[in-house]
């Protein structure tokens, strides 16, 4: 299945999500981990097009999300910065995700820059994720999982 940059633009417009989850973990240097996500689920009957997206991409993988829904997710920092930021600040959004997309690019670039690394860019990256995706913000709890 090939797939045009504007049938990419217009599918993440419905159905992508960028989200930045922030996790306690003892294990990590401040206590948190930052886990930028960019995310697109269907119904297993669909899952074509996800491995069409996930080609499109060169990038992520496809998993079970919950029941009879699949997803594919790109999690990789370097991909994030490499392949999916660039991809849509050359194809942009034309939905309001488009500011959760700004939102999320200033995030990857923050932590390509290591500021998830100090309290400071902790917070501001924080401060950032609180205004994505109509401002919910989730965090989990500390644990000794990786």
């Amino acid at each position: 299945m090939k797939l045009s940059k504007d049938w990419v633009v217009g599918f993440v417009d419905g159905e992508g999500c960028f989200h930045v989850g922030i996790n306690a973990h003892k294990e990590m240097s401040i206590g948190y981990q930052v886990l930028p996500e960019f995310t697109i689920v269907q119904h297993q009957r669909d899952v074509q097009l996800l491995y069409a997206l996930k080609e499109f991409f060169g990038c992520g993988v496809v998993r079970r999300n919950h029941g009879d829904r699949l997803s594919l997710r790109v999690r990789g920092l370097k991909h994030l910065q490499q392949i999916v930021v660039p991809f849509f600040v050359s194809n942009p959004l034309q939905s309001r995700k488009r500011a959760d997309f700004d939102k999320f690019r200033s995030v990857v670039e923050l932590m390509a820059n290591d500021r998830h690394l100090a309290l400071d860019g902790l917070a501001e990256i924080r401060r950032i994720a609180k205004q994505m995706n109509r401002g919910n913000l989730r965090e989990s709890p500390a644990t000794s999982e990786t």
